[in-house]
Order: C-alpha cells, then structure tokens, then sequence
C-alpha cells in the first residue's frame, strides 16, 4: 500500500556503506521519474548516477547534513550513502521546473523504499564544487542531491508537541521526527 511506502520512507541520513547499489537499480529509479506529472510537461529534469565508491566520496565533503543536529558532522565512514543521485535542470528547456523537483525526488525514494534502501533529499550543498567535480554546463543547474543506501537508522515518527517541529536524535540514536496532525494540516476560514 502506498501509505506503507511512505511511512518507511524517512530522511536517512546513516547507511550500511557495505551495500552497493547496482547501476541498473539507480538507472530504473530514475526511470520511474518518466511517469510523474511535469509542470507544462517540459520534462526538464536530467539525473547524474554516482554509484562508484571513489565517486561517492568525491561528493560526500560538498554536502551538509541534518541542521538541527548541530553537534553531529554528518555519517561517519561506514556510515556513508553509497550512491547519490544528482537532481539537475536543464534549462535550455525551461528555466523554472515548477513543481517537478519535488515530485520526482520522492518518486525516486519511494521507488528505493520498495525495494529495502532508503534516502535523504540534499538542499545544502557547495554547488560550484559539484559542478567542477562533474563538468557541468552552465545551462545545467543543480537542484538536489539524494543520497542513497541501505539505512542502518532508526527513525520514529511522532505526533508534534506545541510548535516544535525540529527533528531530534536521543541518547541511543533513534532519530525522532514530529508530525503534525491532520485536524492541524486543514485550514477552516
């Protein structure tokens, strides 16, 4: 069920680094992007797969992880995603993707969901980094990173308390996510 998919589909941010990913399996999930619906269908969203180690610790320096976890760097080595999938807009066909970015990248976590690994959405990057790592155009722009991988987290999901909505990790690491209730998510005039 697809109320299934999305509760296991979490913001991993801890992985079993021993896991690879297969290319095929990254190239299918980006595949399944095909599918979604497309702001004027332009269609304009393009994908970098990172799926070899060396590569995958090219890129993992340039990204910033978890910001409410102030005393926490990111994964340790071990611990690291271990294959990423660059978001990029090609804006030789339109400059502004409307909603795309969005629909997609959860498209492709639910299509990792199913199949037993997990992944986080990467806002925060240093993208004039990852653009000379890759050779980027300047047409091409970056949108997100997803870090992908077989998850070695515990995350919890919660109802919120008051107004709080940061998320938390406690004393044995469990990493603890507030949500909102519904009657909260429905606007009455």
């Amino acid at each position: 069920m697809l109320k299934d998919l999305l509760l296991k589909n979490r913001s991993y941010r801890r992985f079993d680094q021993t896991f690879r990913i297969p290319e095929e399996e990254l190239t299918a999930w980006v595949g399944l992007t095909r599918f979604c619906a497309s702001g004027r269908n332009a269609q304009a969203l393009k994908y970098i797969i990172v799926q070899k180690e060396e590569e995958c610790a090219a890129v993992f320096p340039n990204l910033a992880w978890a910001g409410y976890l102030k005393d926490w760097a990111g994964p340790e080595e071990g611990e690291r995603p271990a294959a990423y999938l660059i978001q990029l807009l090609d804006t030789r066909i339109v400059d502004n993707c409307l909603c795309d970015d969005g629909l997609q990248a959860q498209t492709i976590l639910l299509g990792a969901v199913e199949k037993g690994y997990g992944g986080c959405i990467i806002k925060a990057f240093r993208n004039t980094e990852l653009r000379t790592l890759f050779h980027l155009p300047e047409e091409m722009k970056i949108l997100y990173v997803i870090a992908l991988g077989k998850p070695m987290e515990k995350v919890v999901l919660e109802e919120m308390q008051g107004e709080d909505y940061r998320y938390w990790r406690d004393a044995e690491g469990v990493h603890h996510v507030p949500k909102r209730s519904v009657d909260s998510l429905i606007y009455k005039p």
